[in-house]
């Protein structure tokens, strides 16, 4: 278990004030750098890369690694889907059936991933 980042409830804070909140994009950016550092010690490896953009991106799960271009396991989401995810407020197979993450490669499911980061609210 892993306590959740102050920059996701940073986040939390900024979008319960809502869309207006000047602090709402530094926080969620944060927030979303501070979870990919997360999910890659959670799941240590280099056979899937998770990209958020404009945010980052991380490789994760062992396995084959890739050395150039795009590797053969890719996932990539939006902010608020990564954040949603990791906070257990979504289902990975929602969001994929909501178009909300777009995956390829056969380790591309990041179920257990994200079962695994098991946030708490220790701190």
């Amino acid at each position: 278990m892993a306590p959740t980042p102050d920059s996701v409830y940073r986040y939390l804070s900024a979008r319960e004030a809502g869309p207006e909140s000047t602090d709402l994009a530094n926080a969620e950016r944060e927030a979303v750098r501070e979870l990919l550092i997360a999910l890659a010690r959670a799941a240590p490896g280099r056979s899937v890369e998770l990209r958020v953009p404009p945010y980052g991106a991380t490789q994760l799960i062992q396995g084959p690694r890739h050395r150039r271009g795009t590797p053969s396991a890719t996932v990539e989401l939006d902010a608020t889907t990564l954040i949603s995810l990791c906070l257990g407020e979504l289902a990975w197979g929602d969001a994929v059936a909501q178009g909300r993450v777009w995956a390829s490669g056969e380790r591309a499911d990041l179920t257990e991933v994200l079962a695994g980061l098991a946030l708490t609210d220790e701190t």
